[in-house]
């Protein structure tokens, strides 16, 4: 209620905030609603896909090309986002986020062809606000454990999204256009424009530095051997759902013959499992500590890749097993990123919004590029295959650089 004390998981660690009262931090409802909007802006109109290409006009390998475009330039930003916003503020930066995200999403609506569309496409990735100013903001106020703990309650929460998202987006498809999806995306980012403007309250302190010495502090974090393990932990734990991001609309449609509303039932899978697995973060993550969950994470990832393809080398592959296989990875994805992140953001506390931008653009840079390789591998001829290899290799390589970070510590006795 608004003027109401509303007190947040684990009273005795958590600041008490006023709902609605820009003058507190603020609840851990609205930063759910930040890095939930981020997520419904990256899949959303993915059922649509093909229908889109066929009302620009356009291959599906270009309309494709709307994922890692706006994945790449997501992760631009974020290398922007962080420092400014440590220098600005977190308030100021995340509402002229908000705003620019409504005027691109608009554009979209509004663009006349597949050129115009991709422009403004790009442009939404401002919405990557919502999702690195979340995790700075809980930075700004917790300890590391804590934060682990924190961000896994929010992704937990943000879950729930990219569960409904295409299911949502492929039913408005069918009954009303491709443009439903991105009027949805316009009256829920004006919706949460508003909660934003009326709970944010600042939680950066003050640096006193300008914003180009506070750029100038990025090699403070690309010194850290532990910084890059984290990241690099996270990026290709989460490169393998990346590239099912790029590839999944393409499995679903032309090799099982999915209608797009069934297509946003299944492709909504992975979901589930990030759901459990930030579940799990947010109640153990004090207990057992970041390195153990990320490992477990990355190792989960690994294992929901590797079965799927050898259903598939059996000549038993399914929309059940290739879709069913995906909470593994998305259960993995639970597991390590919000771990991962607290890591990243505790290697430097002092630059929790830089460290958020980086490690977000590193994460999300890598998704891009894994996106656009997925799509541009996959052929009626190919099926689901090249998308698997790429997916368990991606794996593979997140269980090796925890594993260097947990190596690492050892030897330093840390």
């Amino acid at each position: 209620m608004p003027g109401g004390r509303i007190t947040c998981i684990c009273m005795s660690d958590l600041p008490l905030v006023r709902y609605l009262d820009r003058t507190t931090p603020p609840h851990i409802s609205t930063l759910i609603l930040l890095a939930g909007l981020s997520a419904m802006v990256m899949n959303i109109f993915l059922p649509s896909l093909p229908q889109m290409a066929e009302y620009f006009g356009t291959d599906y390998a270009v309309i494709q090309l709307s994922v890692p475009l706006y994945l790449f330039f997501s992760g631009v930003m974020q290398i922007f986002i962080g420092p400014i916003s440590d220098n600005l503020g977190r308030r100021r930066v995340m509402l002229w986020g908000l705003g620019l995200f409504l005027a691109a999403t608009l554009g979209c609506l509004l663009a006349p062809n597949i050129a115009v569309f991709l422009v403004f496409r790009m442009a939404q990735a401002v919405i990557a606000t919502g999702m690195v100013l979340s995790r700075a903001v809980i930075r700004d106020l917790y300890t590391q454990d804590q934060s682990a703990s924190m961000i896994g309650y929010v992704t937990m929460g943000m879950a729930l999204v990219p569960m409904i998202s295409p299911a949502a987006g492929g039913l408005l498809e069918q009954a009303f256009g491709w443009q439903a999806s991105f009027w949805a995306m316009l009256i829920l980012g004006a919706l949460v424009f508003w909660v934003t403007w009326a709970d944010l309250g600042e939680t950066a302190r003050a640096t006193g530095k300008t914003l180009r010495q506070q750029f100038g502090e990025y090699p403070e974090l690309l010194r850290s051997p532990r910084f890059w393990g984290y990241a690099l932990a996270t990026g290709f734990c989460s490169g393998a759902f990346f590239a099912y991001l790029g590839g999944a609309p393409f499995v679903g449609t032309v090799v099982f013959g999915m209608e797009p509303a069934v297509l946003g039932l299944y492709f909504g899978a992975p979901a589930i499992g990030y759901f459990v697995g930030n579940f799990i973060t947010a109640r153990t993550a004090t207990r057992y500590g970041v390195n153990t969950l990320v490992l477990w994470g990355c190792i989960s990832n690994a294992v929901g890749g590797s079965v799927s393809l050898l259903i598939f080398l059996a000549g038993y592959g399914s929309p059940l097993s290739f879709f069913g296989l995906m909470t593994l990875v998305g259960l993995g994805n639970g597991l390590c990123i919000p771990n991962a992140t607290a890591g990243m953001l505790s290697v430097r506390p002092h630059l929790a919004g830089t460290a958020s931008g980086l490690g977000g653009a590193i994460m999300i840079v890598g998704g891009a590029a894994l996106s656009a390789l997925a799509g541009a591998l996959l052929t009626p001829e190919t099926g689901a295959y090249p998308l698997l290899w790429l997916m368990l290799l991606t794996a593979l390589a997140s269980v090796a650089s925890i594993w260097l970070v947990i190596h690492r510590e050892k030897v330093l006795g840390i």
